[in-house]
């Protein structure tokens, strides 16, 4: 499902070029948690950031805005990584353990911040600000029509093997699962002017998790070998990948949408 990354990056994308209001990025958190905490990750990004450290009583997400609008964060990008690809990621460090740790993360290379969301309790999430290296933003991820062609293709490879394990038989009312699980997902609001196209991919990548989370799962009481349950687990890894791949390649279009205003101020 969506993630509170990409409303993060997909909504300050917009409030930097003016589209949208300060007040509406901080709206647009609120279906992630009531409560939004900002801290630093260490002592020295404290203090150039002029930000809490963690362990200290926690910033508002309005102090955030403030940071990313003085370092001209406009090149941001959502990085959803797993072992094995942590593609987007400035290399071995607290941010990318952070970032494994939680599965996503906001990266703005030019600004020299990393940014991960992680649940403290029930309602409340911490955002921990990072530095990185600056560096030139560069394309790490596919174009929105490559995305398309990736979930398509991987979601045919994984109905062929699926099929061939007769995995529906062991997951009687699996569309009503899928249905309820799409019903219940955030519905955090995309800034207006996001290209639509965008909007369908993302569309797209929460049907195929729904999917994968249904079909990777066994009821209760179910009886399915451990070599069919490898087998169905290769099966679905490569159309996990192309989800998360969809995700970033669409948050990135968004961002590039709302950066060529930017640009053209």
């Amino acid at each position: 499902m969506p993630c509170p990354s990409a409303t993060l990056i997909a909504w300050t994308s917009a409030w930097l070029p003016g589209a949208v209001s300060p007040d509406d990025v901080l709206d647009a958190l609120r279906p992630w948690a009531e409560v939004h905490e900002v801290v630093a990750a260490d002592t020295e990004t404290g203090t150039r950031l002029e930000l809490p450290v963690a362990g200290a009583r926690p910033a508002g997400p309005a102090l955030l805005l403030a940071v990313l609008r003085r370092h001209g964060a406009a090149d941001g990008r959502l990085v959803l990584p797993v072992p094995g690809d942590v593609r987007g990621l400035p290399g071995p460090g607290a941010l990318t353990r952070a970032a494994l740790a939680a599965g996503e993360a906001v990266v703005l290379p030019g600004a020299g911040l990393g940014i991960v969301p992680t649940p403290v309790v029930e309602g409340i999430l911490r955002w921990t600000v990072h530095l990185v290296p600056r560096c030139d933003a560069h394309a790490v991820y596919p174009s929105l029509g490559e995305a398309e062609h990736h979930m398509a293709e991987a979601m045919r490879r994984a109905a062929d093997t699926l099929t061939v394990l007769d995995v529906a038989r062991h997951r009687r009312g699996v569309r009503a699962e899928i249905d309820a699980m799409l019903r219940a997902r955030p519905r955090a609001p995309w800034p207006p002017g996001t290209p639509p196209r965008a909007l369908r991919v993302l569309e797209r990548a929460d049907q195929l998790a729904a999917i994968l989370a249904a079909a990777g799962g066994d009821p209760e009481g179910s009886a399915v070998s451990a070599s069919a349950i490898r087998a169905r687990g290769a099966a679905l890894r490569p159309l996990d990948e192309a989800v998360r791949l969809a995700r970033c390649a669409a948050v990135t279009e968004i961002v590039r949408v709302f950066g060529d205003r930017v640009d053209r101020r």
